[in-house]
């Protein structure tokens, strides 16, 4: 199973069909979250590694 991120959005996008709204928490791959974030997209907000070690 691949690493899930999630994600705050900058912008409004479609992503897989759905249309992803500016300023909503989302939940995507972590590859995609990276490339958003780079791309100014989206924001990291919590990624399963981090999750991971609060526990």
């Amino acid at each position: 199973m691949s690493k899930m991120a999630k994600v705050e959005m900058i912008v409004q996008t479609m992503y897989n069909g759905q249309l992803l709204r500016a300023g909503k928490v989302y939940e995507v791959g972590d590859d995609t979250a990276q490339r958003w974030q780079i791309s100014n997209i989206a924001k990291v907000v919590e990624d399963q590694q981090n999750r991971n070690s609060k526990n």
